[in-house]
């Protein structure tokens, strides 16, 4: 019996594999924190040492206020910056009191920080960074994500947290990035604990516009529950901390990521770093069929998070669970049944 189950699984796989690998995207094509179309050339003229288009980015984003388009583009030039830091240094000697320089240098030197050995000294000297590129933009919540990254590595208080929680959701009340470093300092990992996690993602997913990014707050939640073999995610972890977060919240949390990542065309990189964390997380909560559907949608635009902090090669990390999800769906369809998934047309 145990042999034709065998048998029965891997016909299954040579029959539906090569058609679930025909709606994927092909691995040569799949690109690992691919930029979008507004700072792929702001990072190649970088690369000559042109700080022009970059600045015109970080401008056109400030003033019609894409919080969400800025923030992103801030951690792209950031991580551009830390390899080549040349055409920031020109920027900078050039515009000293340029708003958007102010932010790149808080951010790069908060990174710096977070990565040091020397962790807890080079933090202190980045609040007053923060403080500037907060006063040079009034307006921007992202130096609020900045500062509240700043406090999880600082160890500050719940007042302090909530200060700057306070500043940042006055700025935008749904700002995706703000609410992520706020979940983090909320964590069990860090300063909360899985229950509260999950309160403060939820509420903030219940309040937040269609189509916002801070609709998919819950899964990250559920990420980290996963993450921490204390909290039974890891299957190590006890009965009752396992019962901290029932699994009906769990698939609660994927099941409104994949409602938000249905309101984005295939391929978008907008969505992109939701799709990665929803199909791990629908990996772990045994629901392959799902997650191989966010595989489709993601399109060539793998992100390092969550990957990096699985494996020291995000992009061959992402490609393996792609290849054995594929493989484990195929094992899992009838022989006679036709495969939902739809191939990968133009995004």
């Amino acid at each position: 019996m145990v042999l034709l189950r065998a048998l029965t699984r891997t016909t299954r796989m040579i029959r539906h594999a090569p058609r679930l690998a025909e709606a994927l995207t092909a691995d040569s094509d799949v690109l690992l924190d691919a930029p979008d179309e507004r700072l792929a050339p702001a990072l190649r003229a970088a690369a000559h040492g042109d700080h022009g288009p970059a600045a015109k980015l970080l401008a056109a984003s400030r003033e019609a206020a894409e919080w969400e388009n800025r923030d992103r583009y801030v951690l792209g030039l950031t991580a551009f910056a830390r390899r080549r830091p040349e055409w920031l240094t020109q920027w900078r000697a050039e515009a000293p009191l340029d708003p958007d320089v102010a932010l790149l240098r808080a951010e790069l030197a908060m990174r710096r920080g977070w990565e040091s050995p020397a962790r807890a000294t080079l933090l202190r000297e980045v609040a007053p960074l923060v403080a500037v590129a907060a006063d040079a933009a009034p307006r921007d919540p992202v130096p609020w994500r900045i500062a509240l990254d700043h406090a999880r590595g600082a160890g500050a208080s719940y007042a302090v947290f909530d200060e700057l929680w306070a500043e940042a959701v006055r700025r935008s009340p749904h700002h995706y990035g703000c609410h992520a470093a706020a979940l983090q300092y909320l964590s069990a990992t860090w300063y909360g604990s899985h229950r509260g996690c999950f309160d403060f993602a939820e509420r903030a997913a219940a309040d937040a516009l269609p189509g916002s990014l801070v609709q998919a707050l819950p899964v990250r939640a559920a990420f980290a529950f996963l993450q921490d073999p204390g909290g039974g995610g890891s299957g190590g972890g006890s009965a009752g901390a396992s019962a901290a977060v029932p699994t009906e919240r769990l698939d609660a949390a994927a099941d409104r990521a994949i409602a938000l990542s249905d309101a984005y065309e295939r391929a978008d990189p907008y969505p992109a770093e939701v799709r990665n964390l929803l199909a791990y997380v629908l990996v772990r909560l045994g629901r392959p069929a799902d997650a191989l559907e966010q595989l489709r949608l993601i399109g060539p635009y793998a992100t390092s998070f969550p990957w990096n902090l699985l494996s020291g090669d995000p992009l061959g990390h992402f490609l393996e669970v792609r290849d054995g999800v594929r493989l484990q769906v195929a094992a899992m369809t009838p022989l006679r049944r036709r495969i939902g998934l739809r191939r990968p047309g133009p995004p």
